[in-house]
């Protein structure tokens, strides 16, 4: 593959043909039951064992577990560990599974797709572009980076600047491979940010949504004491969201720099890469229930609302007046709603204690 072609090239791989480290107990409570699974609990926000036992279907805290058999300090112990650590980047997990890569390797443990190899690619080609002619900035929209990477000039540039680069780089101009493979680098960390960022558009119309049944609910009170403390907290879902996408776009503002410090950059993008990972994982569930949401006024969009609210409100309320929330679930409470809005009150009383992201 040399520096001219128009698709990116693949990125080089510290691959190993190593067995990967897999989910393994010894203990027998790990395997005299008919079925067990691992996985965060959504109200405690905890990691917790799923077992089977006949009908019947309970779930342990690993820390319970931890506790009750003793396992404190023994393989099993680390392994709880290790499990508990690896549920931040995956659903759920079984016996025998790998432990994901971003834990023993700080490799993703999942695929973006051809697309987002692309449009990263394309993306730092068009900041070397810039760079050379005086004028360097970040494109992020995926049709007119596609677009400009279709022009027919565009090959032919890439490989001027290329050559100019590994010149500036002090590679010399004839060593043009070396920037190929640094680039390559760069886009493959930066195709995982490209993937999430795609569902950061699909939060976005969630929040389209909310609006709009916002307006076809705008004389229904109880709807509305529900859709507008939704559509609040969405909007800070949205800035806190943006504010994460705009340091991983920053951290390649200036290419050469980052091509000058190729491994740093790299760890910095895997660290934006699991952090938003990690956030997006916790969003799956209401994305899918979105996506298939007529914007109608039903039975089922105004579920969805509550439901949203009570995935928001733990996550994205500020922090005093959400400690203040939980405390009127308290059994000694007594009642003093000073500064809460009774609508929300009554709405937050069905939720759990204060969650964290990590």
């Amino acid at each position: 593959m040399t520096s001219d072609d128009q698709n990116p090239p693949p990125a080089q791989q510290a691959g190993t043909t190593a067995e990967p480290l897999r989910i393994h107990f010894e203990h027998t409570l790990f395997h005299k039951v008919d079925d067990i699974y691992f996985r965060i609990d959504e109200q405690s926000d905890d990691p917790v064992a799923v077992v089977t036992l006949g009908v019947e279907t309970v779930i342990l805290p690993l820390r319970g577990i931890m506790r009750e058999f003793n396992l404190q300090d023994t393989p099993d112990g680390e392994m709880l560990e290790l499990l508990a650590k690896s549920l931040k980047y995956v659903t759920a997990l079984r016996m025998g599974d790998p432990v994901p890569s971003e834990i023993l390797t700080r490799e993703a443990s999942w695929e973006p797709d051809a697309r987002h190899k692309q449009i990263a690619y394309h993306r730092l080609a068009m900041q070397l572009l810039g760079w050379l002619s005086g004028d360097e900035h970040i494109i992020t929209d995926p049709e007119e980076l596609l677009q400009v990477a279709g022009d027919p000039t565009f090959r032919k540039k890439i490989n001027d600047a290329f050559g100019e680069a590994a010149e500036a780089l002090g590679l010399g101009r004839d060593n043009k491979e070396q920037v190929t493979h640094y680039i390559a680098a760069l886009a493959h960390e930066l195709s995982y940010i490209e993937s999430m960022r795609d569902q950061f558009k699909q939060m976005q119309l969630i929040d389209r949504k909310i609006q709009e049944l916002r307006r076809l609910y705008g004389n229904h009170r109880t709807v509305l004491e529900i859709a507008d403390p939704c559509a609040r907290l969405m909007e800070r879902a949205l800035s806190d969201f943006k504010i994460l996408f705009d340091q991983a776009d920053g951290q390649t503002g200036e290419i050469m720099a980052a091509l000058r410090n190729i491994e740093r950059e790299r760890s910095y993008i895997q660290d934006m890469r699991d952090q938003l990972h990690i956030r997006l994982l916790a969003w799956k569930p209401i994305l899918e229930k979105w996506h298939n949401q007529p914007v109608r006024r039903s039975q089922h969009a105004e579920e969805l609302l509550e439901e949203t609210y009570r995935f928001l409100a733990p996550r994205y309320m500020p922090v005093d007046q959400w400690v203040m929330m939980t405390k009127l679930q308290s059994p000694n409470h007594e009642a003093d709603h000073s500064g809460v809005s009774s609508v929300e009150d009554q709405k937050v009383k069905k939720l759990g204690g204060e969650m964290s992201w990590f």
